[in-house]
């Protein structure tokens, strides 16, 4: 019966994002929200119970997605498939996709009210290659004068001026893609997406599913145990569209290699952020980042490497842990931790999940807790708006920043009411503690100087429940957001 409830699972995870994609990608926390409320802790959920070696590199493959193409979009409101005969493979689904929100927040200081977004989710493949697209163009009206962007990314306000101000609203358009190449082996994608590298699910350090989606190309490879993991990306300096800024180039090269055994993983990930000096050759996998890092002008390039390691324990918990290293003056200097020329971050975390039944339905249960530390200057760089990892403004790694100290503990549970509907709670706690010294921000260039950790910085506690309900053609969601920051966040999502 428990390998009925985790092939159930696994089976609605695939479902997950209004029919499957041809890969498992991170969540969609700012728009382009799907029928379910959080499909990667439910990753994390499979992985922490699971059978077989364990990976934590995404966006990654879903290995059933051509095999079970046919069951899982053969409701589509669009759907192909040619003749199994055929020496060729292909077939093709689209679904419209409608999105209905309320958001209010405090930190963004507006209440967004309606907010529409609508498009289409195109998915398919063609022998070895597989792709989809999720498009949606937004609208949305603000209560505040001077709107501010809730998902940090670009968009337009729109004026029409009738002599009495007006009608003003928002709009935009965002889209995540994939498109890849497969071998036995080997994948090679052009995608637009978050990369998430690490056994954690709210603070991995190197990269981290928080960040704003952006373009790269990547080459994924897979010799059993081992797996290799290369990307190129194009990041933006500004998160301000008409930014002179923008004018340079930022680019990512990031290595992961991983190890895993029946229930122990290890992890390297080593990351190189150029500014207007792109070089190919890093997105070679065999080239070590941290060596070829002094090749080139220390000004004008932004080097880091992270070590992590999960342990499963009797498939029913894990332990995992995360060292970034963006500098080191020596080994010893960073047990003394006085100067900013040390700059490094660590995160410890623990899962605990079950699958079981409850009169004939499967019930995921589970809670998941992390600690983050990170120093001041981690992911900044000498110069403001240039190497820094970062991209629109914000980390590409840890969410919460350079000099920050951050609990997250979360406690969930999902129930398959039956083959399409299954519901969804959680409960997270977030403690917080950022730093309000020279060195808490992104953008603070640089310095040589004596370093204060949190220093004075005040507690921001919160609690957040949430409530969704996911079906065959709509789902709901409601977030509730409790404490230092507050705000209610709902959406209903139709699609065919």
């Amino acid at each position: 019966m428990k390998a009925f409830l985790i092939g159930l699972a696994l089976a609605t995870m695939v479902y997950a994002e209004i029919g499957s994609s041809p890969v498992i990608g991170s969540e969609r926390t700012r728009n382009l929200r799907g029928l379910d409320y959080a499909p990667m802790l439910f990753e994390y959920h499979r992985q922490t119970v699971g059978e077989g070696r364990h990976f934590f590199t995404y966006p990654r493959r879903d290995t059933t997605f051509q095999k079970d193409f046919y069951k899982n979009h053969k409701n589509a409101m669009a759907f192909f498939e040619n003749d199994s005969n055929s020496s060729h493979r292909f077939a093709i689904a689209v679904s419209p996709i409608l999105g209905i929100d309320y958001k209010s927040s405090s930190v963004v200081g507006d209440t967004i009210w309606p907010s529409i977004d609508g498009g289409l989710f195109i998915r398919g493949f063609a022998d070895s290659l597989d792709f989809d697209l999720d498009a949606r163009i937004y609208a949305e009206g603000h209560s505040a004068k001077k709107p501010k962007s809730y998902d940090y990314e670009v968009f337009d306000v729109q004026s029409k001026d009738n002599g009495d101000g007006g009608i003003d609203y928002v709009s935009f358009a965002r889209y995540r893609a994939h498109f890849a190449f497969n071998y036995a082996w080997a994948r090679l994608q052009l995608a637009r997406d978050v990369l998430h590298w690490g056994p954690g699910y709210y603070n991995n350090l190197s990269l981290n599913q928080f960040a704003l989606p952006y373009n790269m190309l990547s080459l994924d490879l897979t010799f059993g145990p081992l797996r290799i993991y290369t990307i190129y990306a194009d990041l933006r300096v500004d998160s301000w569209s008409y930014s002179m800024d923008n004018l340079n180039d930022r680019n990512l090269y990031a290595h992961r290699y991983e190890l895993a055994f029946k229930n122990v993983t290890f992890g390297i990930s080593e990351l190189q952020v150029l500014y207007n000096e792109n070089k190919p050759w890093l997105f070679v996998p065999v080239a070590p980042l941290f060596i070829e890092k002094g090749n080139y002008s220390e000004h004008v390039n932004n080097g880091a490497l992270a070590f992590d390691f999960n342990v499963q324990l009797f498939k029913m918990a894990r332990v995992y842990g995360e060292f970034f290293l963006d500098d080191m003056e020596s080994p010893y200097a960073v047990y003394q931790n006085r100067y900013s020329n040390n700059r490094w971050a660590a995160m410890f975390g623990f899962q605990i999940a079950r699958d079981m039944e409850v009169k004939g339905k499967a019930l995921q249960l589970g809670t998941i807790a992390e600690m983050a530390r990170v120093e001041p200057f981690t992911y900044c760089h000498y110069d403001t708006a240039q190497a820094q990892i970062a991209h629109l403004g914000l980390p590409l790694g840890n969410p919460n920043g350079p000099n920050s100290l951050a609990i997250d503990w979360t406690l969930y549970s999902r129930l398959f009411w039956n083959a399409s509907a299954r519901f969804f709670f959680s409960l997270h706690n977030k403690w917080l503690w950022k730093g309000i010294d020279y060195g808490s921000n992104i953008d603070d260039p640089y310095k040589t100087k004596r370093k204060k950790f949190i220093n004075n910085a005040p507690l921001q506690y919160t609690i957040a429940p949430s409530f969704s309900y996911s079906g065959q053609y709509a789902s709901f969601e409601l977030e509730l957001l409790f404490g230092e920051n507050r705000g209610v966040f709902s959406r209903a999502t139709f699609h065919w």
